[in-house]
């Protein structure tokens, strides 16, 4: 067996490279702002959901006698679940404050980047893109000119970060 019984190799490797050029340039904005998942988390998270989803496109288009078993939009929904929960890992709450929702939304888009490209999707993954990067870099730069907003944010990244162990009594 080949690389690929359906796709040339050129294919696959251009929809890896897409996704690694979508998953770099998402983690580069994080990455130069010194937030906890940069560059090369964003690329991995694109190469890998892109990468899972060829396989199931491939496996798919491979052996269609195995019709339910061989689903690629049950795999696309474990690689969503999965980029869920990597998200998860980066949010933290401090009183009434959250920090790293919006690296949380990044690491969900670079995985659904991955997989657009992973099946081909390139126009799609390229106007996502540059919608992402609009709101993370140009809305960044517009929020400069709303000093309260800024003070106010300062104000809470000063702010220590507390955490509370909670401990439940065990039942007898």
């Amino acid at each position: 067996m080949g690389l690929s019984e359906v796709l040339t190799a050129e294919e696959i490797g251009l929809r890896l490279l897409a996704a690694a050029f979508c998953g770099a340039l998402l983690g580069l904005d994080r990455e130069m702002r010194g937030k906890a998942a940069g560059l090369r988390t964003h690329t991995l998270i694109a190469i890998s959901s892109a990468l899972t989803t060829l396989v199931a496109l491939e496996f798919w288009m491979a052996h269609p006698q195995d019709e339910g078993r061989s689903d690629p939009v049950r795999v696309i929904q474990g690689v969503a679940q999965a980029v869920g929960f990597i998200s998860a890992g980066v949010m933290f709450r401090s009183g009434d404050t959250v920090r790293g929702a919006t690296t949380a939304a990044v690491i969900w888009v670079a995985g659904a980047l991955g997989i657009a490209c992973g099946a081909g999707y390139y126009l799609l993954a390229g106007m996502a893109l540059g919608m992402c990067l609009v709101v993370t870099v140009v809305f960044t730069l517009l929020m400069r000119w709303f000093p309260d907003i800024e003070e106010a944010k300062a104000a809470k990244r000063a702010a220590p970060l507390r955490v509370r162990r909670v401990a439940r009594r065990p039942r007898g």
